[in-house]
C-alpha cells in the first residue's frame, strides 16, 4: 500500500496517528469519532505504532470502559526512500468497538 493509498483508505471513523501531536489530542479525536460511529480505526506506521497502542489503551481504560479491541492488523509497506530506493515500514490498524448489547463484561459474570 502506497502512502497515498494509506491516506485515502481512511473513512470518517479512521484516526491517523502521527508523531506531531500529544497523545491526548489523538484520544480526543478518537472519542469524537465514537460519538458519530459505533467503532473507530486507529492507523499508524513506523515509530507512531507505539503511540497508537497508547491511544487505544488510554481511550479504553480512562474514557470508554465498555470499548473493546475488535481487531488488530499488522503489515509492512514498501515506501520510496529519499535516496531513491525502497524501505520497509511496519504499519498497524487497531479497530475499537462497543460490543453488542448483552455481550459485555456484565454478561460474562
Amino acid at each position: 500500500m502506497s502512502e497515498e493509498e494509506f491516506r485515502e483508505s481512511g473513512g470518517r471513523n479512521t484516526v491517523f496517528i502521527g508523531r506531531q501531536k500529544p497523545v491526548m489530542s489523538y484520544v480526543l479525536t478518537t472519542l469524537t469519532c465514537l460519538n458519530n460511529s459505533p467503532d473507530v480505526i486507529l492507523k499508524a506506521r513506523g515509530a507512531a505504532i507505539s503511540l497508537a497502542v497508547d491511544v487505544a489503551q488510554i481511550t479504553i481504560h480512562r474514557f470508554a470502559p465498555g470499548l473493546r479491541v475488535a481487531d488488530i492488523k499488522l503489515g509492512t509497506e514498501q515506501l520510496q526512500s529519499e535516496e531513491g530506493g525502497t524501505r520497509n515500514v511496519s504499519s498497524i490498524e487497531i479497530r475499537l468497538t462497543y460490543p453488542p448489547e448483552g455481550q459485555g463484561e456484565a454478561a460474562k459474570a
